[in-house]
């Protein structure tokens, strides 16, 4: 008897996970946070630590390729200084019309 409830109570947790998709929806959490920088990210090492877990366990390939991938330049480039902006400039660099 206590085989048939075990069984029983073993398919049912597992039907309502399979409805749930505990798992999935994890990974599609993670994979939010890290792409559109949610507040989860902005909020501490600790709380980065628990999105970056996981998402390298919902999603152990895509984690590996964005650890692969190069860094990105974040810094604008300088601006280029010209030497004869005054003898260069337009009516409406000085403030009149165009």
């Amino acid at each position: 008897m206590g085989i048939v409830v075990t069984a029983a109570a073993a398919l049912a947790v597992g039907h309502l996970l399979g409805r749930l998709r505990p798992w999935q929806r994890l990974g599609d959490w993670a994979a939010d946070q890290v792409r559109f920088t949610g507040a989860w990210v902005r909020g501490g090492a600790g709380r980065q630590a628990v999105v970056v877990l996981a998402h390298a366990a919902t999603a152990p390939r895509t984690s590996w390729r964005i650890l692969r991938a190069p860094g990105t330049e974040t810094r604008a480039p300088a601006p280029m200084r010209d030497p004869d902006w005054v003898a260069n400039r337009t009516r409406a660099d000085k403030g009149g019309t165009p």
